[in-house]
């Protein structure tokens, strides 16, 4: 006997989805246009905070305007670019690759051609890179581009599995394609964005103020760990 494949709970998860729009209300993205761009800013921001990550990305572009000016450099000097993002000598000279890579297999460093893909074709593509895993295509694909692509980061998916919208055992990697497939495309931005909202305010990895959670009563975390509290 076949055990099943593992899907989200869509019932649920339109319930949470509704929500968390009443409380933190409507969204709407607004896509910036350049897929490359957003690759190398989501290539600093990986383990480190938004903050530091945004100083990086900005004294880099300030120091080379072009990516070309970023390949024909070199890793030190790139390392000394974009050192506020942390982990410098790991990110020089992955940003480096991914960009001779592009350039060889592109023939310019250009991204732009991922908007006339399909939605899986472009993921394709993306991941193929080195080091370009499902979250980090998926956010060039929805923030650059504007696709239904759901990038799942700590936040969602602890809240996610939380609330039990995807099983205790599912990977980040595998809850991409489980909740985007479960999300109709147009709520996939507002979704990714209040969940990490709610991760961040409400359901924190310690300690979660579920209290005053307003989605307690949807949570089989809550269910559980506050089982014996509710026996007479």
């Amino acid at each position: 006997m076949t055990t099943p494949a593992p899907t989200a709970d869509r019932a649920k998860l339109r319930v949470v989805h509704q929500r968390l729009v009443e409380t933190y209300g409507r969204l709407t993205v607004a896509p910036s246009g350049d897929p490359l761009d957003e690759l190398i800013g989501t290539i600093l921001s990986q383990n480190t905070s938004d903050i530091n990550s945004g100083r990086a990305y900005a004294q880099l572009r300030a120091l080379y305007p072009t990516w070309e000016e970023v390949l024909d450099t070199s890793d030190d000097e790139l390392y000394e670019a974009i050192k506020l993002a942390g982990l410098g000598r790991i990110k020089a000279p992955r940003i480096k690759s991914t960009l001779r890579e592009i350039l060889k297999r592109r023939g310019e460093l250009s991204l732009d051609f991922l908007d006339d893909l399909l939605l899986e074709e472009s993921k394709r593509w993306l991941t193929s890179l080195d080091g370009i895993g499902p979250k980090t295509a998926a956010c060039v694909l929805l923030f650059a581009l504007g696709k239904p692509a759901l990038p799942v980061d700590t936040h969602v998916h602890r809240v996610s599995r939380r609330l039990g919208l995807i099983g205790p055992k599912v990977s980040a990697d595998a809850a991409h394609a489980l909740l985007e497939a479960a999300l109709p495309p147009e709520h996939v931005y507002e979704f990714h964005i209040d969940m990490i909202r709610h991760g961040r305010r409400v359901c924190h990895a310690q300690r979660p103020e579920c209290a005053k959670c307003v989605l307690r009563d949807q949570c089989d975390y809550y269910a559980a760990t506050n089982t014996s509290e509710e026996q007479p």
